[in-house]
C-alpha cells in the first residue's frame, strides 16, 4: 500500500525527501524542459496511456506518480497539445472516482472482512487528494501564466490570438473547477472518517478558490464562477469550514470591488443548497462587531462592504432581518457609505422580508413591530447630516413606492418629508426628492384624478352616508372585532378597492402622459350619488383612505410654488426633473399644476441644450397631440393667456417645432379653420390665439400665410376687430411676415386697401387706450415693411393726427380763462389724443431712420454684387492684366473709398433731416421736435397729467436717439427729468432710453455716466431693476467703461429686493468671464468705496464674500493678498482696516499668498491693535496651516507668534496712552478744586493785575474742561476787572460777598458751583451772561454781576 498523500505548502516541497518516510513524495524527478518535442511528446503519451489503461489508483505508484509530478511542474512550458492530453487524463480519472465512493459504501455493507475495504478506502482518499492537487495546481499555474502575460503584453490586450490561449482553455478550466466542487458535494465521511475533513485538503482548495475569485477575468465566466461559488459554499457550510472562509469573503469584499456580487451569490447559494445561513449570519455579525471609525479610513472597503451588505439583504432577506439588529449601530458611525448601504438594507428588508403570510398570531405582530421600526428609521434618516445619505433613503423610499410596501396610513408622511426635501441645499437631495414624488403620483393609491374639489365632494358624501349608518347599527355588530391597523393601512388591501370603485377607474403602474380632462368631469358627475357600501367598517375605512387621499393631493399641491423656484435653479438636474415632476402633477391634475407648466416657456431661450431638450419634450408631450384640433385648441388657448415673456418664448419653440416638422400640417390647417370661424363656438379671441400661432410658424415657414393674405385683411381688419381689437394688431404682424413674393401680390390686389385700413388704425379714436400704442406700433412697423415709399404716407399720417389734436387746443385755449371744469374736461381730451399723436409721430421717425439705414444697406449689397459680377466679366485671359493694373489705379486714386464715403455722407445727410433738417425748408418731424421740447419743460403741467409725461419724455428720447445735436441740447433735460420726476414710469422709461442712447451716442453720454449710475439708489423698484438692466447690457457688450462707480453696482447685490440682487448677481458672473476677470481689477477700488458708504457690516461681507468668490485664478489671489495688505498703509480708520482683513480672510490662499501675506507684515502692523483685525488674521492662518506642508507650517507658526506678540504690545501701549490721558485728567480736575486759603482782603491778586489778566474760580462739582470754545459758551459767568470790582463795593457790599463767600468754603465741597472767569478779549465790553448752577453760589454769582 502507497504511503499517505500530504497536501505541501508549495509545489516544490513535494520534492523533500521526508523524515519519517509516512508520505508521498517526487523521488525520480525527470526534467521536462530538457527534452526534444518528439520525446515530450512521447513522454506525455506515456503517462496518459497510463492513467488511462491501469486502475484509478496508479497515481499513487511512485513512477507515475513522479511523471506526472514532472509535468505539473513545468505545465507552463509545455505545448497545448501536451497540457490538452495531461488535462484530459487526470480530470478523467478524477470524474470517475467520485461515483466509486458510493460503492464503497454498498460494498462496506456485504464484505465481511473489513481490512481490503480499509485499504480500498485509503486508495481512495489519497487518489482523491492526488488529483485534486495536481488539477488545482494546473489551473493556478495556468492562471499565473495568463495574468503574467496580460502584464507585459499590454499593446496586445485587444487581440484576440495568445499563444497561452490557443488549446481553448477557459472551457477546461470551468469542468476542471466544476469537477472539484462536484468533489466536495459527495459523501467523502466514509473517505475521512467523519464530517470534518483533512485539514490540510480542505484549506488547500479554499485557499485555492479564493485567490481565483480575485481574477475579474475568471468571475465573467459562468462555469467557472459558478464551481467556485459551490466549493466555497460547501467548504464553509457542509464541512463547518466557516471562520477561514469568513476571513477569505472579508478580505475579498475590502480589497476587490468586482467580486463583491459573486461573493453575495456564493453565500446566498450556500444557504439555499444547505439550508443553513452560519456563513451569512457569521459574515453579518462580523462586520457589525467592526468598529465604525474604521470604515472612516478605509472609504473603498466601506463602500464594498455596503455594496455586499446590499446583495446580501436581497437575496437572503429573513435572515437578514433576523440579524439586523448587529449593524444598526452603525447608524452612529462618520461613515455615510455604510449608513447609505444600511438604508438599502431596510429598504430591501421592508419590501421581502415580511411577506410571508404564515404563523401564529404573536409572530405576525411580532413582524409588523419589527417592519415598523425599520420604517421609522428609514423616516428618521431624511433627515441625515449627510446630503449622499439623505439622497439615498428618498431612493430607497421611491423603489418601496414602486413595490407597493408603502401603506397608505405613512403615505402621506413621505410625501410630506419629499416635498419638505424639495428646498434641500444639496442638489442631488432634490433631484431624489423630485424622482420620489414623480413615483409616488405614479403610483398611488387614490386614483388617476387627484383634484382637491372631487375628493372633497366624495368625502362630504360619504360622511353623510356614515351618519345615516351609525344610528342603525345593531347591537350585536358592535362585538365583532374592528379591522385591523394593518388591514386598513395596506397598500394593496381591501381600502384601495373601494376607493378605486367610487372613482369608477382602475389604478394602473404607469398612465399615459396625455391629460383626460373629460375623465374629471365624469368624476364630478358620480359625485352626486356615490355606491353603497353597506358596511359601517368599510364606510370608515374608505373615509380614511378618501382623507389620506386628499392629504395627499393638499401635499402635492402646495409644493407647487417650490417647483417654480427650482426651474429657476442653476442646477440642470433641477429644472429637468421640476418639469417632468409638473407633467406629472397635470396628468394627475394636481391644482395649480397647469399654472406652474406655463413657467417652463421662458426655459426656452437656456443656454444648457439639456434644459431645453426637456422643455421642448414637455410642450409636445403637454400641447402637441394626435388630434390636429385639439393641438391648435391647445396652442392658441397658450397664445390668448401668454404674457409677452411667455410669447417670445413660444414663438421660439414653435419655429424649432415647425422646422422640425412636429407640428403638423393638419394641425396649421386647424388653426386656419379657427382663425376663419369655420369651426363651430369659436370666438374672435380664439380666431387672434390661431392667428398669433401662425404668426410664430411663419417666422419658420412664410408660406404658411401667403394661402390666406385676404382672409387676414378682411378678417383682421373687419368687423371682428370691434369686437377684439387685438384681433388688428395680430394681422398687422401677419403682414410683416410675408414673403417677399406674396408682398408684392399684395400691393398689386389689395395694396391701397390695406394702407388706407392701416392709415385709419393710426390715426382713428375707435381703438382703445390700452391697445392703441401696440396696434399703432405694428401698424408703422407694417407700412415701412411693404409700402413702397413709406414716407409719403407717414408724412399724411402725421398730419391727419396732428389735425386732430390741433382742432381741440385751439377751442381749449379760447376758454381757458373763462370755466374751469369746462377747461379740465377739454384738457383731458387734449391729453389723450396728444399722447398719440407724439407716440404717433415719435415711431414714425424711429422707422424712418430704420428705414433709411436698410436702403444703405440695400445699396451696399447692390453696389457689392455688381462689382463682383463686372470683375467676373472682365476676368479673361485676354484682358486680365489690364483689369488688375485699373484696379490698383483706382485703389490708388481712392475711387472705390470715395464711393463708399459719398455713401455714408448721403446717410448722415438721411438721418440728420429727419428731426433737425438740413436745409431752410420746413421739417415736419422738426416743427413737432421743437414743440416736444418746450413741452417736457413744463414740469408743472406735465406733472398733473404724469401720462401726458410718460408719452412725451418717449417721444423725445425715440428723437434724441436720431439725431445727435438734439441729443445733446436735450441731454440736461432728459437727466433732469429721470432724477426728479414723480412718476416712476417716466423714470423708469427714461432709464432705459439711456441706455439706447449710451449705444448709439456714446461720446455725448460718457460725461453723464455717473448720473446714470445714480438710477442704482432710486426709490423706485421698477427704476433699478432697469438701470440694472441697462448697466449691464452696456458693460459686458463694451458699450461702457467700468468706472469708479460699479461700487454702486455692488451695493445692488443686497438690494432688499430679489430680483434686483439676482441681476446684480449675475452681471458680476457674467463680468468674471471677460477677459481676465475685469472684477480682480475693480475689487480694491469697490473696496475702498464701499468702506467709505453707510453701508451695514453684515451687507458688505455678504457684497465681499460674493465678488471674491467669483475669482479662481490663484495668481489673481496671490496679487490681491498684496494690493489689500498695502491699503493698511493709507488707512487711518479703524473700519476700514477691519473690512480690509475682513476681505483678505475670504481670499483663497496659497503658499505663495502666505508668503506675501508674511513679507507685508510692516504695511499692517499698525492695525493690530483691533481685536477684529487680528480676529481675521488668525483665521487666515488656521486656513493657511490645513494645507501647509511641514516647513510652510513652521513659518505659519512663527507668523502667528509674531501676530499675536504685537497685538498684545499694541494693546498695552493703547491701555497706557489711555491711563496717562486719564491721569492728567484727573490731575487738572483737583488744580481747578484746589482753593487758595486767603483772608478777605486778597480778594484781588496784585500780581494778576499787573499780567492784566485775572479770574476768581469758585469750588465746581464738575471737571473743569480746557479752553475749548464750547465749554467756555455754555459754562461762562461774567467777568470783570478784580482791581475795578475793589474800588467799587462798598464795604456791606463787600462783609455781604465775604460772608456768603466763607459760606460757601465751609459748606460741602462737592456741591455744584458756578466759576467766575475774566476773558481777556472781550475787556472793557459788556460781559456775556452764562447759567449759574444751584445752591448759594449760583445766588453769589448773580448779585456779583448785576453790581457790575
Amino acid at each position: 500500500m502507497a504511503p499517505p498523500f500530504v497536501f505541501p505548502q508549495i509545489l516544490r516541497a513535494l520534492e523533500e525527501d521526508p523524515e519519517d518516510n509516512h508520505r508521498l513524495f517526487a523521488q525520480n524527478i525527470v526534467d521536462v524542459s530538457s527534452l526534444r518535442s518528439s520525446d515530450l511528446e512521447e513522454f506525455v503519451k506515456g503517462v496518459s496511456f497510463d492513467l488511462s489503461d491501469r486502475e484509478l489508483f496508479c497515481i499513487e505508484d511512485q513512477d507515475v506518480f513522479d511523471r506526472v509530478y514532472s509535468l505539473v511542474r513545468s505545465f507552463s512550458s509545455l505545448p497545448p497539445y501536451c497540457k490538452c492530453n495531461l488535462v484530459e487524463s487526470l480530470r478523467s480519472n478524477l470524474s470517475v472516482l467520485l461515483p466509486n465512493v458510493d460503492s464503497i459504501s454498498r460494498s462496506a455493507q456485504d464484505q465481511e472482512d473489513e481490512v481490503p475495504i480499509i485499504d480500498r478506502i485509503t486508495s481512495h482518499r489519497n487518489a482523491l487528494k492526488i488529483y485534486t492537487f495536481f488539477l488545482l495546481t494546473i489551473v493556478m499555474a495556468e492562471e499565473s501564466c495568463i495574468s503574467a502575460v496580460d502584464s507585459t503584453k499590454v499593446p496586445a490586450r485587444g487581440r484576440k490570438k495568445q499563444t497561452v490561449q490557443s488549446w481553448n482553455w477557459e472551457p477546461q478550466r470551468g469542468r476542471m473547477l466544476n469537477l472539484i466542487a462536484n468533489s466536495l458535494e459527495i459523501n467523502l465521511s466514509l473517505l475521512f472518517g467523519s464530517t470534518d475533513l483533512d485539514e490540510n485538503y480542505l484549506s488547500f482548495i479554499v485557499k485555492n478558490s479564493f485567490s481565483l475569485f480575485e481574477n475579474a477575468a475568471i468571475l465573467k465566466d459562468a462555469e467557472a464562477k459558478d464551481a467556485l461559488c459551490r466549493i466555497i459554499g460547501a467548504s464553509a457550510t457542509k464541512y463547518h469550514y466557516i471562520v477561514q472562509s469568513c476571513a477569505s469573503v472579508m478580505h475579498l469584499i475590502h480589497k476587490y470591488d468586482f467580486a463583491v456580487v459573486h461573493v453575495a451569490d456564493a453565500v446566498a447559494r450556500a444557504e439555499s443548497k444547505y439550508s443553513d445561513g452560519t456563513l451569512a449570519v457569521t459574515i453579518i455579525r462580523d462586520i457589525g462587531r467592526t468598529d465604525p471609525k474604521a470604515y472612516v479610513k478605509d472609504t473603498v472597503g466601506a463602500d464594498n462592504v455596503g455594496r455586499f451588505l446590499v446583495e446580501l439583504a436581497d437575496r437572503l432577506p429573513k435572515v437578514m432581518s433576523t440579524n439586523v439588529g448587529v449593524l444598526v449601530p452603525h447608524f452612529g458611525g462618520e461613515s455615510y457609505k455604510i449608513r447609505n448601504a444600511l438604508v438599502g438594507v431596510l429598504g430591501k428588508l421592508v419590501a421581502k422580508a415580511f411577506n410571508d403570510a404564515e404563523g401564529d398570531v404573536s409572530s405576525k405582530s411580532l413582524r409588523l413591530r419589527t417592519k415598523q421600526a425599520m420604517l421609522e428609521i428609514l423616516l428618521e434618516r431624511c433627515r441625515d447630516v449627510s446630503a449622499y445619505t439623505r439622497s439615498r433613503v428618498l431612493q430607497v423610499w421611491a423603489e418601496l413606492c414602486e413595490e407597493h410596501s408603502v401603506s397608505i396610513g405613512l403615505w402621506n408622511e413621505v410625501a410630506s418629508i419629499s416635498a419638505g426635501r424639495l428646498e434641500d441645499k444639496s442638489a442631488i437631495v432634490r433631484k431624489s426628492a423630485l424622482n420620489l414624488l414623480i413615483t409616488m403620483l405614479q403610483h398611488n393609491p387614490f386614483g388617476p384624478q387627484l383634484r382637491i374639489a372631487s375628493f372633497e365632494a366624495t368625502l362630504e358624501q360619504y360622511k353623510r352616508k356614515l351618519n345615516e349608518l351609525e344610528p342603525s347599527l345593531p347591537t350585536e355588530q358592535s362585538s365583532k372585532e374592528p379591522t385591523s391597523d394593518g388591514d386598513s393601512c395596506s397598500g394593496d388591501g381591501e381600502i384601495d378597492d373601494l376607493h378605486l370603485e367610487v372613482t369608477n377607474t382602475i389604478h394602473q403602474d404607469s398612465l399615459p402622459d396625455s391629460c383626460q380632462p373629460e375623465y374629471g368631469e365624469d368624476i364630478s358627475e358620480k359625485d352626486v350619488s356615490v355606491p353603497d357600501i353597506g358596511n359601517l367598517e368599510q364606510t370608515k375605512a374608505l373615509i380614511a383612505s378618501l382623507e389620506a387621499g386628499l392629504r395627499f393631493s393638499k401635499c402635492m399641491s402646495a409644493s407647487m410654488p417650490i417647483l417654480v423656484q427650482l426651474m429657476a435653479s442653476s442646477s440642470a438636474s433641477d429644472v429637468e426633473n421640476a418639469i417632468l415632476l409638473l407633467m406629472r402633477c397635470k396628468q394627475f391634475q394636481i391644482d395649480g399644476a397647469e399654472a406652474c407648466l406655463r413657467k417652463i416657456l421662458p426655459l426656452a431661450f437656456s443656454q444648457d441644450k439639456s434644459i431645453y431638450e426637456a422643455v421642448e419634450n414637455a410642450f409636445i408631450s403637454i400641447y402637441i397631440r394626435k388630434n390636429p384640433v385639439d393641438t391648435a385648441k391647445q396652442l392658441l388657448n397658450l397664445a390668448i393667456d401668454s404674457n409677452i415673456g411667455d410669447q417670445a418664448a413660444l414663438e421660439f419653440i414653435v419655429n424649432a417645432l415647425v422646422s422640425k416638422s412636429e407640428i403638423s400640417s393638419s394641425t396649421i390647417s386647424a388653426l386656419w379653420d379657427f382663425f376663419c370661424f369655420n369651426i363651430n363656438g369659436t370666438t374672435a379671441v380664439q380666431s387672434r390665439g390661431a392667428l398669433s400661432i401662425l404668426c410664430m410658424a411663419a417666422k419658420s415657414s412664410s408660406r404658411i400665410l401667403g394661402s390666406h393674405i385676404q382672409d387676414i385683411i378682411d378678417i383682421g381688419f373687419g368687423r371682428w376687430a370691434k369686437v377684439e381689437p387685438l384681433l388688428a394688431r395680430s394681422a398687422c404682424t401677419a403682414i410683416q411676415r410675408l414673403s417677399e413674393e406674396d408682398r408684392k401680390k399684395l400691393l398689386l390686389s389689395s395694396g391701397s386697401r390695406l394702407f388706407g385700413i392701416l392709415e385709419s388704425l393710426i390715426t382713428g379714436n375707435w381703438l382703445p387706450e390700452n391697445i392703441f400704442y401696440a396696434t399703432a406700433d405694428k401698424a408703422i412697423s407694417a407700412i415701412y415693411m411693404i409700402h413702397p415709399t413709406p414716407e409719403t404716407l407717414a408724412s399724411t399720417i402725421i398730419k391727419n393726427s396732428l389735425s386732430t389734436v390741433f382742432d381741440v387746443v385751439g377751442h381749449d385755449q379760447a376758454q381757458d380763462d373763462t370755466d374751469d371744469t369746462n377747461v379740465d374736461i377739454l384738457t383731458t381730451v387734449q391729453v389723450s389724443k396728444l399722447s398719440r399723436f407724439l407716440f404717433v409721430i415719435s415711431h414714425i421717425a424711429m422707422n424712418q431712420l430704420v428705414y433709411i439705414e436698410s436702403c444703405i444697406q440695400k445699396i451696399r449689397r447692390q453696389k457689392t454684387r455688381k462689382d463682383k459680377a463686372a470683375a467676373e466679366s472682365q476676368n479673361t485671359d485676354g484682358n486680365l492684366g489690364e483689369t488688375q493694373e485699373n484696379n490698383s489705379i483706382n485703389a490708388e486714386l481712392g475711387l472705390a473709398a470715395s464711393d463708399d464715403a459719398l455713401l455714408d455722407t448721403l446717410a448722415e445727410r438721411a438721418e440728420r433731416e429727419i428731426v433737425t433738417g438740413g436745409s431752410g425748408e420746413k421739417n415736419l418731424i422738426g416743427d413737432c421736435a421743437t414743440f416736444l421740447t418746450k413741452l417736457c419743460r413744463k414740469f408743472s403741467l406735465l406733472q398733473k397729467h404724469p401720462e401726458l409725461q410718460a408719452s412725451a419724455m418717449l417721444a423725445l428720447c425715440r428723437f434724441m436717439i436720431i439725431d445727435a445735436s438734439f441729443c445733446e441740447s436735450n441731454l440736461q433735460l432728459l437727466f433732469t427729468v429721470v432724477e426728479n420726476a414723480p412718476s416712476e414710469i417716466v423714470r423708469s422709461n427714461c432709464t432705459l432710453s439711456l441706455g439706447d442712447l449710451a449705444v448709439r451716442f456714446p461720446n455725448l453720454l460718457e460725461p453723464w455716466t455717473e448720473n446714470m449710475y445714480a438710477r442704482l439708489r432710486d426709490a423706485s423698484v421698477s427704476v433699478r431693476k432697469n438701470a440694472v438692466l441697462v448697466l449691464s447690457h452696456l458693460i459686458l457688450n463694451d458699450m461702457m467703461k467700468v468706472k469708479g462707480h460699479i461700487n454702486e453696482m455692488a451695493i445692488c447685490i443686497e438690494d432688499d429686493v430679489e430680483r434686483i440682487s439676482s441681476l446684480a448677481k449675475l452681471f458680476f458672473h457674467e463680468l468674471s468671464k471677460k477677459g481676465s476677470n475685469p472684477i480682480y481689477n475693480l475689487l480694491p477700488d469697490i473696496l475702498g468705496q464701499l468702506s467709505n458708504r453707510n453701508l451695514k457690516r453684515e451687507s458688505f461681507c455678504n457684497v465681499m464674500q460674493f465678488l471674491i468668490g467669483s475669482i479662481k485664478k490663484d495668481k489673481q489671489m496671490e496679487a490681491l493678498v498684496e494690493k489689500l495688505c498695502n491699503r493698511f498703509s493709507g488707512v487711518t480708520d479703524t473700519k476700514q482696516w477691519e473690512y480690509i482683513s475682513y476681505s483678505l480672510s475670504l481670499l483663497t490662499f496659497t503658499e505663495k499668498g502666505i508668503k506675501k501675506l508674511i513679507d507685508s507684515f510692516k504695511s499692517y502692523e499698525h492695525a493690530l491693535a483691533e481685536d477684529l483685525v487680528t480676529e481675521n488674521f488668525r483665521s487666515i492662518i488656521n486656513k493657511g496651516k490645513k494645507f501647509a506642508k511641514p516647513e510652510l507650517k513652521a513659518c505659519i507658526e512663527e507668523f502667528e507668534e509674531k501676530l499675536n506678540k504685537f497685538h498684545m504690545e499694541k494693546k498695552e501701549q493703547e491701555e497706557t496712552a489711555r491711563n496717562a490721558q486719564d491721569h492728567i485728567e484727573k490731575t487738572k480736575t483737583m488744580e481747578s478744586l484746589a482753593v487758595p486759603n486767603v483772608s478777605d482782603s486778597e480778594i484781588v491778586d496784585p500780581s494778576m493785575e499787573e499780567a492784566g489778566d485775572s479770574s476768581v474760580a469758585s469750588e465746581s462739582e464738575e471737571e473743569p474742561s480746557d479752553d475749548s470754545e464750547e465749554e467756555s459758551d455754555s459754562e461762562q459767568c461774567g467777568t470783570a476787572n478784580p482791581h475795578s470790582l475793589n474800588q467799587k463795593t462798598s464795604s456791606g457790599e463787600e462783609g455781604e460777598s465775604e460772608s456768603k463767600r466763607s459760606d460757601m468754603k465751609r459748606g460741602n465741597r462737592t456741591e455744584s458751583s458756578s466759576s467766575i472767569r475774566r476773558n481777556p478779549r472781550s475787556e472793557g465790553k459788556e460781559t456775556e451772561c452764562v447759567e449759574a448752577e444751584s445752591g448759594q453760589v449760583a445766588q453769589t454769582s448773580k448779585e456779583l454781576f448785576y453790581k457790575l
